[in-house]
């Protein structure tokens, strides 16, 4: 069913020619009609990074709420619904109030050029400033330094999560390119959080950022340091039980979590209360569905997995490896995506794949296109009409585990059907 806010959306969608188009400028004329919501916000941190942001986010909302304080939240994109991303006082957002909310910006903005992430942004912030709250957690779109969420003045905490190749396109076609974007977010930032990156990440970062205060970056053994040598470790031996059985999955989830911690110990050092305590409880109970999210669906194991760049399909299979699990596999993905080097890094962790063209995306690679790249890596694939004629109820599998992976909208979509 197409409800009111759907065919809204929709219309938004066609203010700009183009989907993405990193710019500051027609937000801020924006904003500045809708009397700069954007200075009226909560404290906030503000979160970029490649991967980990959704877990990251997640982590430090629980300790929050677990610590008796409310959050706004902000993320993108959404699994099912586009009122998942918005979350005011630990809540999803009320169907009909975004819907106000965002006819209301529409009205203002006059048909003027924005795009989608834009105008949307624009609501939230109009949402961040109306309703009262201890807290704001902020998830770039894209980018960071011309992403919409940077227009703000002012962030407690900037996080930094795991950096790697992806939307070359808009970001930069090099790993340091990409990482001075993600950098961006950092600007009128009172502490920043450095998560684990790969070594030519930082180097490049302790180097292009040797010269600020306040800095914390992940070291050996889950733990973080200053750049400006000034002692904060925090050691995290005693979360050790806990993160060999996190509620999310994947061992990456340690370093999101100890990303989280460490961002958590910061607040509490400027004069937060925030008790060490309720780390574990928060860490063992936290959600983030669609990432590497496993349920039993009529004696099979599903697991809904969005990766859709290179990194994420190292995390995925490392996961796959570490729990010995060889699973049917459903896949699909956008056309602007790595998918034979996505599929090359999982194809000895695949029994067999059933590639589908995600419904209703106008990037989605056709399903023949993958199945064409599956064949060059010698992956036993097979064919479908469409993913309607994909029935997980009757799926014969060798061990019982069906993955669907790719996409986040392909995971949003399957998951909706099932769950």
């Amino acid at each position: 069913m197409i409800t009111k806010t759907d065919k809204l959306l929709k219309k938004l969608i066609t203010l700009h020619p183009k989907y993405i188009d990193l710019s500051l400028s027609r937000l801020e004329n924006l904003l500045e009609k809708l009397e700069n919501p954007h200075h009226k916000l909560p404290p906030t941190i503000h979160i970029a990074g490649t991967n980990g942001k959704g877990s990251t986010l997640s982590f430090i909302k629980k300790i929050l709420e677990n610590n008796n304080y409310s959050v706004h939240t902000y993320t993108s994109p959404h699994l099912e619904k586009f009122s998942e991303r918005i979350s005011l006082n630990n809540k999803t957002i009320n169907t009909n109030k975004l819907l106000k909310i965002l006819e209301y910006v529409k009205k203002i903005n006059n048909n003027r050029p924005i795009t989608f992430f834009e105008i949307t942004t624009a609501a939230a912030f109009v949402l961040f400033a109306r309703h009262k709250a201890d807290f704001l957690i902020l998830e770039t779109g894209l980018g960071g330094r011309l992403d919409a969420t940077n227009i703000i003045p002012k962030k407690i905490i900037s996080v930094i999560t795991a950096i790697d190749i992806d939307h070359q396109e808009f970001l930069g076609n090099t790993i340091k390119k990409i990482t001075n974007e993600k950098l961006g977010i950092i600007k009128n930032s009172e502490n920043i959080v450095i998560a684990k990156q790969k070594d030519e990440v930082q180097n490049h970062i302790i180097k292009k950022l040797k010269n600020k205060k306040n800095i914390y970056y992940f070291n050996k053994n889950y733990r973080f340091k200053r750049t400006d040598k000034k002692k904060f470790y925090y050691k995290f031996d005693n979360f050790k039980k806990v993160f060999k059985n996190p509620s999310l999955e994947g061992s990456h989830q340690i370093e999101n979590a100890s990303t989280a911690i460490t961002t958590a110990i910061l607040l509490k050092r400027n004069n937060y209360s925030i008790s060490l305590n309720s780390f574990a409880k928060s860490i063992l109970t936290t959600k983030w569905p669609g990432r590497i999210e496993k349920i039993v669906f009529k004696n099979k194991l599903i697991i809904f997995d969005g990766s859709h760049n290179l990194s994420g399909a190292e995390k995925l299979n490392d996961y796959l490896v570490v729990n010995k699990i060889k699973p049917l596999t459903i896949f699909g993905m956008l056309n602007n995506k790595n998918v034979k080097g996505f599929l090359s890094i999982l194809k000895n962790n695949i029994d067999t794949l059933y590639p589908v063209q995600i419904p209703d995306e106008i990037n989605a690679l056709k399903k023949n296109e993958i199945f064409d790249v599956a064949k060059q890596l010698n992956i036993k694939s097979f064919l479908k009409s469409n993913l309607k004629d994909i029935n997980l109820s009757v799926m014969k599998t060798p061990n019982k585990y069906i993955l669907i992976t790719g996409s986040l909208y392909l995971v949003g979509k399957i998951r909706k059907k099932y769950l």
